[in-house]
């Protein structure tokens, strides 16, 4: 039997790094021995490459909605898989919208690529990748794996999505970002693991006075948005799940605020195991 685990290798919230923060989000579940990318944030390709991934390997992507600390990286990615040696189809499952940011990136890489086509002798790089734009339900079945969405609560975007990814004995869900969402309690029913996108509410103004540009825009949409570490254990334990990882965390990189902060955000509405994200980490299913 594979090993089977998550690993988040992108645990930050927002496309901004700085001196010692995290990275954005992108994560790797491996199912049965299937390897999914699940976004593609910046680092995402170092990441997989830290997990010991050989990136010809890589078959499977999923991109949650069209914010760049989700989708930023996934040109680069394939690009540098197909140098690093694939030469099998990749499929990429997400929004309406991802293909064209694909096209753009073909485009902006093309005198690259056409010369390593003709000098290195590589397969056509965009015949070997195809996108499947997705939409709740049922997303795909393939070898005994279901991949089901449901939209969130992540204004203004529309198409954003949570994702279900089930087999025979394994069932892991993935939030994307959103606010609040009660469709979550039965989407995630009985899951091992719930990874799930956390602000720490205590936290929130002084990342505003570090990061803000001087509007009030940004902590409105925090608030609209996202959810708080307390909202995210509520989730899960109305859901029955068997262990909620925190991810996605706003803020990641402050160091006056560490797990015990977390921890404490989460006492006295979930009780089950509680992991707490961060780069790199591997979590056993």
């Amino acid at each position: 039997m594979s090993e089977n685990y998550v690993a988040l290798l992108g645990t930050k919230g927002g496309p901004a790094i700085r001196p010692g923060s995290s990275m954005p989000t992108s994560n790797l579940f491996v199912m049965n021995g299937t390897k999914i990318v699940v976004d593609c944030g910046l680092g995402v390709t170092k990441g997989l490459v830290d997990q010991g991934m050989q990136l010809k390997d890589l078959s499977l992507i999923f991109i949650t909605h069209l914010h760049s600390d989700h989708f930023l990286e996934l040109g680069p990615l394939l690009h540098t898989s197909w140098t690093a040696g694939l030469k099998t189809p990749v499929g990429v499952y997400g929004p309406r919208g991802l293909a064209d940011y694909w096209s753009g990136f073909l485009l902006s890489m093309k005198a690259d690529i056409d010369l390593r086509m003709e000098d290195e002798g590589r397969p056509n790089l965009s015949d070997l990748v195809t996108f499947h734009e997705i939409d709740a339900g049922t997303v795909m079945e393939r070898d005994g794996l279901v991949v089901s969405a449901i939209r969130t609560e992540h204004p203004p975007l529309i198409d954003c999505f949570a994702l279900s990814f089930k087999t025979a004995d394994i069932h892991v869900v993935c939030s994307g970002d959103t606010a609040p969402l009660d469709a979550l309690h039965d989407f995630a029913n009985g899951a091992d693991l719930l990874v799930h996108e956390a602000m720490l509410e205590s936290a929130l103004p002084a990342l505003m006075a570090r990061i803000g540009n001087g509007s009030d825009k940004l902590m409105a949409h925090w608030l609209r948005s996202h959810t708080f570490a307390h909202d995210a254990a509520k989730t899960a334990t109305r859901a029955g799940v068997k262990r909620l990882a925190l991810s996605h965390l706003i803020p990641s990189d402050d160091p006056n605020y560490g797990d015990a902060d977390w921890q404490n955000a989460v006492a006295g509405y979930w009780d089950g195991e509680l992991v707490i994200g961060r780069d790199g980490l591997k979590i056993p299913l």
